[in-house]
Order: structure tokens, then sequence, then C-alpha cells
């Protein structure tokens, strides 16, 4: 079986850890004998522009392919205009974009079905490819197409009704988000729902875990810093927190649009001694900060799976999420985690409480957390569940 993924979010020279999730499982069904060759497309930006942001100057880096840890992968070029101008049309200019590089490929790597991961832009191109190749397309959705796309105008909801429309089988990574599809574009017999996981090796070989002292509270987060990851909540938090717990400390990993205004409000709050902004890490790193920890808080409203609350719960750590959100699949309320009302100030601060002040409920919750993401959430459990809707669409085309 061969199968082109087309997914813009993937690792690169530019950011290691983008995407690393649709990387884990192409490695996964790679092992499992699926021949894969990824296209992940970059935006392109004429001089001067692409000199200005740094951003656009790191994609103007990535070769146009390489082998990424095993992995055939190609990074063409596409004509990017900032999302709040005319984003409904940006499938079809990925398409357009692409369309050369996959010519090319195909000469040489037959594909017998697209993967295309997220219906706008990816889902749409893929579509449009699908259409060309007379091939079979599925596409997965990870949550910004349900829960900000599709609010952002009508040709936007339109362009990935059309992308849903022509795929065989439509996947979502959790329970949020097939609601979410049933709500906004009706869809019923072609939603598969498919949890993300995590693979058992990289949490078996974390070592050189960051040191800290026997007697500090540690809360993390791994996240990009964006308002609705709830970060500021967490400071908030913090704030009310520090004289009961005078350990207590918050290490935040990632980076963001919101890290300046989020360091403002540490300053502010007089925490600079107790918030540590660690920036973005290679993903072992990130994993070494969560073996070090004692709890993980990300208190997102916004959360179509939640990556990185699994590897938290792998390396046995009690986590914090909000209630009807992605991780709300996994994270069971008093048993493996905490789950708090979005928004809610009072609701976080009573959570992070209750398990700094229960250390021993902490280490249970944190010990099954870890029993069942190791059991159920794993990437080859998602690539058997992938490769089944494969073979169906296969037989179906």
């Amino acid at each position: 079986m061969k199968v082109l993924v087309l997914s813009h979010m993937y690792p690169s020279s530019a950011n290691e850890v983008a995407g690393i999730f649709v990387h884990k499982q192409v490695k996964e069904l790679m092992k499992k004998g699926v021949e894969i060759r990824v296209v992940s497309p970059k935006p392109m930006t004429p001089f001067p522009i692409n000199y200005l942001n740094p951003k656009w100057r790191n994609y103007s880096k990535i070769p146009r392919g390489c082998v990424w840890e095993e992995v055939e992968t190609y990074y063409p070029r596409y004509v990017a205009i900032p999302r709040a101008m005319f984003f409904a049309t940006s499938g079809y200019r990925m398409y357009y974009g692409i369309r050369r590089t996959v010519d090319k490929l195909y000469q040489e790597f037959a594909f017998d079905l697209i993967h295309a991961h997220v219906a706008l832009p990816d889902g749409y191109a893929g579509a449009l490819l699908a259409r060309d190749f007379g091939k079979p397309l599925v596409i997965t959705i990870h949550g910004q197409d349900f829960q900000k796309t599709v609010h952002r105008d009508d040709k936007c909801k339109a362009a990935i009704r059309s992308a849903l429309q022509n795929a065989f089988r439509v996947m979502v990574v959790s329970k949020k988000l097939r609601r979410l599809a049933v709500k906004h574009f009706n869809i019923h017999n072609k939603l598969v729902v498919i949890p993300n996981g995590v693979a058992p090796e990289d949490i078996g070989r974390v070592g050189g875990i960051p040191e800290r002292s026997n007697n500090e509270n540690i809360i993390l987060s791994v996240s990009n810093l964006v308002s609705s990851k709830g970060i500021d909540l967490n400071i908030d938090a913090i704030k009310q927190l520090k004289d009961k717990y005078p350990q207590l400390q918050y290490w935040v990993v990632g980076s963001g649009p919101e890290e300046n205004k989020l360091r403002g409000l540490t300053a502010r709050y007089g925490l600079e001694n107790r918030v540590k902004f660690l920036g973005r890490q290679p993903h072992g790193d990130a994993l070494k900060y969560m073996a070090a920890c004692d709890l993980f808080s990300l208190p997102s409203w916004s959360e179509g799976f939640g990556v990185a609350y699994l590897e938290a719960m792998a390396l046995g750590k009690p986590v914090i999420g909000c209630q009807g959100e992605g991780p709300a699949d996994f994270v069971k309320h008093g048993k493996t985690g905490l789950l708090v009302k979005p928004h809610d100030l009072d609701s976080l601060v009573e959570a992070l409480d209750f398990l700094l002040s229960h250390p021993k409920k902490a280490r249970t919750m944190g010990e099954r957390a870890r029993k069942l993401v190791l059991v159920h959430y794993t990437w080859e459990k998602n690539a058997e569940k992938t490769m089944q809707v494969y073979h169906e669409v296969l037989n179906e085309g």
C-alpha cells in the first residue's frame, strides 16, 4: 500500500516539533509496511517580506526535500496570504503550488491513496489532487478546522465542507470534534474517531532530567503560547497559591504570540522567581521537563485532542484539563487527573490546591494515567485503526 501524506504541519529544519504527531503516525504506519511519502507545503513570500518576519525568514531556509528520520519528505512552496485575507482560497493556492511536485513524485511513487491532515488548506488541496489522479482521499481533523476556521466566514466554511464532501473518510481525533462535525456539517456515516497516541519508546528513554529541589512543587505546561491555552489562568492561580506553597514553581515550555504578554503578567504579579519561561524545546527535552514536574496543567478551552497531556500521563503525572474539550476523552476526573470549568480561575485553583495538598493521591492518579495511556493510547493503536480505514477505503474505491 502506497500513501501520499499531505500536511503543512510536519517537522522541518525551521521547526523540529511542528506537526510531530503527524510524523509519529507516519513512522508507525511505515513500521507496519505502509509505503509513505510526505508532502509538507510551506508558505512562500516575496522579497523583502520574507526577511521582515523571523517566522517567514525561517520558512525560506527550509530545503525543498529531505529524508526526515527515515521519511522521504518534500517541502514545496505555495503563495500564502495572511490568514485574515482570503484564507478560504488557501486550499486552491496550495494545490497550485504543489501540483508539479506531486506530478513528479507520482512517476516513481504511484500512490494508492491521499491522506490529508486538516481540511483547509490541505484537505481542499488533497481533494483536487484526488480528482486529478483518480485516488481516494481521507482527511484527519485535528481541531482548528472545526473550532476556529469554520467561524471565520461563510467562504471558509464552504471550503471546509467541499473538502469533507470529497473525502471517503473523515477521521477526527476526539469525541468533541465528532460532535462539532455533526453540528457544523451534518456528517455522520463517514466519520471515524481515531485518537492520537504516544510512542512508548520515547517515554522509556527519557533521561537527563533537569535538576530540581526535593521540596519544590513544580507545575508544568507544554504548549504554544496562544490565548486559548489558559497559561494566564495558571499564572493567576500561582499568584493565589504562592503563600500556601512557598516552594511552588511553574515551568512553561513553548513559544508563541502571547509570550510577551504572559511575561508581563508574571512581572506585574512579582512572580519572576516562580514562573520560568523555558522557550520552545526539542521534543525529547520537553519530555524531560515532564518527567521532572509534579503535575501538568493546561486549562485550554479550545483543545481538539492534546498530545502533551497524554505524554505527561505516560510519564506518570496527574494532569489538569478542561471539561468538554478533547482531553476529556482520556482524563478521567478524579482517577487519572482533574477536569476544570473553562475560563474558571476558582475551579483551577481548587484543582491545583487538591493535587498539591494530596501528593499521595496525585501520585496514584499519575500511575493510573500512565497505565491507561500505555495500554490504550499509543501510536501503534492509532496506526492499526488508521490502516483499517485505508483498507476499507481502497476496497470501496
